[in-house]
This record gives structure tokens, sequence and C-alpha cells, in this order.
């Protein structure tokens, strides 16, 4: 069985607000509930696009009160280091090669600022993919959250005392092999054939998508031995043409 999901990332009091609103207006149609990868304190220059928003977490709230699920970016997605840590996707990073001490502090301001503004994350989402274990201590240590989004895999599996949620695949395509399948899009760096593209995947698969807080994870076991190979061979693959 297949298993579709969408993950939105770096939304922000400054992002593309007609990019946001568009996929909004797509998603609502086709009930597509997806996860909100949120920066709480943004100091990344690329994603200061529009002037700070007022509404912004009025929005935010509304999103989740349709369902849509919203989780924790990071802090403030700077990169501070050119390190992949223990999913190097790239080789840049806010968190991965950070003392355990900086990271703790990071993960402490991020998850309060969205505490204050009245939501619980419950799923972590590191900028450019790359975080290591002092972040999954950081975690456990300055939070409430036990799941990631991320990690190549077929299905959600526990590691670290983690639930790790599969991050496979950028825009929507046909994947033919049963699993879990998160797709991740940028909204504010979207054009309009990306939109294009992904409203016609999604008119005759719509049934096949599904939301995050609608995964069973009851009984998610560690990571299968057909898994691990393919994530080595994901890396291994990368690496060499890197």
């Amino acid at each position: 069985m297949k298993k579709y999901l969408i993950r939105l990332d770096d939304a922000c009091e400054t992002m593309n607000w007609e990019k946001w609103l568009s996929i909004e207006k797509l998603f609502d149609k086709y009930q597509i509930k997806p996860l909100i990868a949120v920066i709480p304190n943004n100091e990344d220059t690329s994603q200061k696009i529009d002037p700070p928003n007022e509404n912004f977490w009025l929005w935010l709230k509304k999103l989740e009160k349709k369902g849509w699920e919203i989780g924790l970016h990071g802090n403030d997605h700077v990169y501070r280091t050119n390190q992949g840590g223990i999913n190097p996707i790239h080789q840049r990073s806010e968190f991965a090669g950070l003392p355990l001490n900086i990271q703790k502090s990071k993960i402490k301001l991020g998850f309060t600022k969205l505490k204050e503004k009245g939501f619980n994350p419950k799923i972590f989402v590191a900028p450019s993919h790359t975080f290591d274990l002092n972040t999954l201590k950081a975690l456990k240590n300055e939070s409430s959250i036990r799941i990631i989004s991320d990690t190549m895999a077929r299905y959600p599996y526990k590691k670290h005392d983690f639930i790790f949620i599969p991050q496979q695949v950028g825009a929507v395509r046909n994947i033919p092999i049963s699993g879990t399948y998160t797709f991740c899009y940028h909204p504010n760096t979207m054009n309009e054939t990306d939109f294009k593209h992904l409203e016609s995947f999604i008119k005759p698969n719509k049934n096949q998508f599904y939301s995050f807080n609608n995964l069973d994870l009851a009984n998610v076991k560690n990571k299968l031995l057909t898994d691990k190979l393919l994530s080595y061979c994901y890396f291994k693959f990368r690496k060499l043409f890197r």
C-alpha cells in the first residue's frame, strides 16, 4: 500500500504570501492536509521575501484547525556549519556539528516561540534536512518533540527514541513500490509550472494522500534491513556525484 504525504518548508512571517495562499487554495480544493515546517525566528535573508505579516500566526492557527500539521523548522534557518550530520542530504546545517549546549539553546528558542504562539509542535524538520545526534539530544532536553520528518526509508521507523517519518522525494511523482512517501515543497520558490504539475498529479491520485496526524505510529518498529540498504545506496550514490 502506498501513502503519500506533503511537507511544505519555510513558512515564516516574511514568506511569499501570494504563493502560500495559492497552495492553501489548491490543497483545500483536494482536501490535502500537509505538514507546515515553520521557522520561528527567521534570520535567513533568502526567506525575507515579503514584509513581516502580523497575521501570520493567526493564519497558521487557521491551518491547524483545518487539520494541517505544524512542525518546528529549526530556529532561525541560518546555516552555521558545512556538515551533513546523520542525514547528509546537503553539506550545510543550522545544527549538525554544533556543540550540544548551542543546539539546546536553539531548540529551546524555537520550541518556546511556537508554544507562546499557541502551538504544540510534535514534528521536527531540520533546515536542509541536516542534523546530528546532538540535535536529537537537544530535542529530548528542550522539547516534547519525538518525531522527525526526514531520512531515507520506505516506512516510518524507530531509532534513538524517535520516530522517523521518511522524506524521500521533491516534486510529486508516481512511486510504484509500496511505502510511506513524503514530497517536500518550498512554496516560496515555486513557479507556475510547479503549481500546475502538482495539481495534475493530485487530481487523479488524491485518495492516496494522507495527513501526518492520521498516520498510525503506535506500532512503529526498528528500521527494516531493506530500508537500511536503500539508505546506504542512496547516500553512496549522492557522494559519487557530489
